[in-house]
């Protein structure tokens, strides 16, 4: 194993005391051009590198911070918005200089795990996708003050940053132009319901429907899922032989439902209309093209990151809790 260079060499080399290195090391004021030079320089010469681990015992401060995804494994690979979720976090994190470190939680065993990593202090803040009512992971980033901001909103949390989209109000838009094509038996595929999101794009189709609404219509799924679409699609199908639209509660979803349409020899949108939400990648490859609502993923992480960085940043508590609500569109193609 090769022996880990010491600072001591530095100064050795730079011909600098070691307070002197310390403070280049540590981007301190009230160095000398030509002390910071040197000590570059002797760093580059001797190959210097800087125990991070050390540092942190010693700032408690690990420079990192969490990106929680409550959402099971197999979904993190088939959603493209957590992908640009992700993508939008690592940047702000990036150029923050913070280290992004992805905890994926697909079971209670995760879910005990990070509650207890969070308690350690091995990130300075966090960032959680999905989070649920009553989830001990938000309960305790509320509990321990750390730094935070939640991509959605659930309702029992009131001192923790988030940023969202109206999903009521996207449904209710996206379902109004759904019947507008003259649909009149419409089901939806609800994913999602044990949070914000899953239970406003339900309150959001249950009221534009009215007095149309048939709760026999609603299949639940617990997840956004392509397998949640085909296995709604096939119950819909069954209770409702007459059905003419569909209102699938993400892309993925429709996808999945789409494809059992195909399968039955269903035409779309002839026979029946279906839109979709999150204007993915899953829209653009559906036959025919989705329609479908975007919303602006990448977007959603950066300004959760940013929200963490200013809280890192002292920023005053009224801007932490500020609440950050981003536009949503309609994206009409040819499914509906």
């Amino acid at each position: 194993m090769a022996r880990r260079v010491t600072i001591h060499e530095v100064a050795a080399e730079a011909q600098l005391s070691r307070g002197t290195v310390s403070r280049v090391l540590n981007g301190e004021p009230y160095v000398s051009a030509s002390a910071r030079e040197a000590v570059e320089a002797a760093i580059k010469k001797v190959g210097y590198v800087r125990n991070t681990a050390a540092r942190s015992l010693a700032t408690r401060q690990s420079n990192a911070v969490a990106l929680i995804v409550h959402e099971p494994h197999s979904l993190v690979l088939e959603d493209p918005n957590i992908g640009n979720i992700l993508i939008g976090t690592n940047a702000v994190l990036s150029d923050a200089d913070y280290q992004m470190v992805t905890l994926m939680v697909d079971s209670q065993r995760d879910s005990d795990r990070v509650v207890d990593y969070l308690r350690g202090g091995f990130v300075d803040g966090a960032i959680v996708l999905s989070a649920r009512t009553g989830d001990p992971i938000t309960e305790a980033i509320e509990e321990l003050g750390i730094p935070a901001a939640l991509v959605g909103h659930p309702p029992d949390l009131h001192h923790v940053s988030y940023i969202g989209i109206d999903n009521r109000r996207a449904a209710e838009e996206i379902v109004t132009r759904l019947l507008a094509t003259g649909r009149r038996r419409v089901g939806m595929l609800a994913c999602g319901l044990d949070r914000d999101s899953g239970q406003d794009r339900l309150a959001g189709f249950t009221a534009v429907l009215g007095e149309r609404f048939d709760p026999a219509l609603v299949i639940p799924h617990a997840f956004y899922s392509y397998d949640a679409g085909v296995a709604g699609m096939e119950e819909l199908l069954r209770r409702a032989p007459d059905l003419d639209g569909v209102f699938a509660a993400s892309d993925a979803v429709a996808a999945g439902a789409l494809d059992v349409l195909h399968r039955r020899g269903i035409a779309v949108p002839e026979q029946i209309g279906i839109v979709g939400f999150d204007d993915s990648s899953w829209a653009t490859r559906c036959v025919p093209p989705l329609s479908t609502v975007r919303q602006p993923a990448e977007t959603l992480g950066r300004y959760a990151a940013q929200r963490v960085v200013n809280q890192l940043r002292g920023a005053d508590d009224d801007d932490v809790l500020e609440s950050v609500m981003l536009p949503t569109e309609i994206v009409w193609r040819e499914s509906a």
